[in-house]
């Protein structure tokens, strides 16, 4: 099964986070961050993205203590636990001229099933 442009793989995942390139959006709610998460990602939750995605850098870097990604970063990943909420903040980030997002369809369950370190 192909998968679309703006999905991305577990395999292609995990070779962005080894190189630390990737910039990994965990759109999930607290409670399920708190359960465990993609070691390297930021935590906004899907009903904030649109606003955080908005901040300017200097706001983006004082509140998440990174840089803001560029509009055009090919590697912007967004992600929830199974893949819709993923799909929605991918959409939003993309609204707002990011037009690389990406989202993990595989969400936080794939990477914590095949182990994810």
């Amino acid at each position: 099964m192909a998968s679309s442009d703006k999905d991305i793989s577990y395999s292609d995942l995990k070779s962005l986070l080894e190189k630390s390139s990737g910039f990994v959006v965990d759109v999930r709610t607290q409670d399920e961050v708190d359960r465990g998460r993609i070691p390297g990602s930021i935590h906004i939750p899907l009903e904030n993205v649109e606003s955080d995605m908005s901040l300017d850098a200097a706001e983006f870097q004082s509140k998440f203590g990174v840089g803001k990604p560029s509009l055009d970063c090919s590697e912007l990943v967004f992600h929830c636990q199974m893949g819709r909420r993923g799909a929605v903040a991918t959409e939003k980030a993309k609204s707002l001229g990011f037009k690389c997002a990406r989202n993990y369809a595989g969400g936080y369950k794939e990477w914590s099933e095949k182990g994810g370190k």
